[in-house]
């Protein structure tokens, strides 16, 4: 069975974008960029993909979830798709329609659908963002590889969000973790079932 895994950069304090969103704050390059490019070529926009000349195929993900305002980002930065190296959905209850051709509107129940997603075949399924989201879809959740940035944000969008309580802490253990001569720490985590 596929794995969801959540991919996703954070500060020391847990936020992943600020509170209008923005990820500007992130430092770009450093050595821990290669190992980006090198790791996980397939969660670079297309956009950079090209312009960086990444044609690697697609080690790790083949499909990629995001929620509204994750999508909402890319639309202000030109596209409304993109991922398009990827099998893209959008999870919203308030989009219409799907936002491109090539991205489908998951409107309702995500969780079920993810279940769906994760007994196809092919590569994990990576959840892209945001916090809301993940902390929606945190029961299918079966990896967070975190990319921990040593800065402090002090207010913002949190990892998981912010709605509700669980009925119990959902467990995790290391997988790896490796850290860079920029202070960006890459740890991987897999769920404790």
């Amino acid at each position: 069975m596929r794995k969801l895994t959540y991919y996703v950069a954070a500060t020391i304090d847990g936020f992943i974008a600020t509170d209008a969103g923005s990820v500007d704050f992130f430092p770009v390059g450093g050595d821990h960029g290669p190992a980006i490019i090198a790791q996980y070529p397939e969660t670079l926009p297309t956009k950079v993909r090209q312009v960086l000349g990444v044609d690697k195929p697609c080690q790790n993900f083949d499909t990629v979830i995001m929620g509204r305002k994750t999508h909402d980002f890319g639309v202000r930065t030109g596209t409304s798709s993109p991922y398009a190296h990827l099998r893209q959905f959008v999870v919203s209850s308030t989009l219409p329609e799907n936002p491109a051709p090539d991205v489908e509107l998951i409107a309702e129940n995500p969780i079920e659908r993810v279940r769906e997603l994760k007994r196809e075949k092919g590569l994990g399924i990576w959840l892209c963002g945001g916090g809301e989201l993940a902390q929606t879809l945190l029961p299918e959740i079966d990896q967070v590889f975190l990319k921990l940035y040593p800065m402090v944000l002090g207010h913002g969008r949190p990892l998981f969000g912010t709605a509700g309580h669980l009925p119990e802490p959902a467990r995790f253990r290391v997988l790896t973790s490796s850290i860079f001569e920029d202070g960006v720490a890459f740890i991987k985590y897999s769920r404790v079932r």
